[in-house]
């Protein structure tokens, strides 16, 4: 993995734990209910979607079973139709993609930090 990626993924990753953060336990219709947190989470996810488009291709075809372009879609419609997008979209993202995404990318960067340590024996 370039150096690049590797940094890249952390910052997906560490993303991804502060949108966790954010909405903690936190139940959709208190979600909806917050105007504060609904814009912070919903940049949140611009920010993830932003970072994917910044993976290399070598990375992208090597983890295909990441959705790497409806990561990024997800932040166009987010970031250009904010007026229009549906925060119970942005709220099930967090709760039912994102736990996913995480482990992935968690095991991405677990498998290099694995090749690495071989390399250097």
């Amino acid at each position: 993995m370039q150096r690049r990626d590797r940094v890249v993924v952390k910052k997906i990753l560490s993303e991804i734990d502060i949108a966790f953060d954010m909405l903690g336990d936190c139940e959709i219709d208190t979600f909806l209910a917050d105007e504060k947190l609904k814009r912070a989470v919903g940049m949140t996810v611009i920010n993830i979607g932003e970072l994917v488009k910044n993976i290399t291709d070598e990375l992208r075809s090597e983890h295909n079973e990441i959705p790497w372009k409806a990561i990024a879609g997800m932040r166009d419609i987010a970031a250009h139709k904010y007026q229009t997008l549906r925060m119970e979209d942005v709220y099930n993202t967090v709760i039912m993609d994102f736990p996913d995404l995480h482990k992935k990318l968690k095991a991405i960067i677990e498998s290099e930090n694995c090749e690495g340590e071989k390399n250097e024996n």
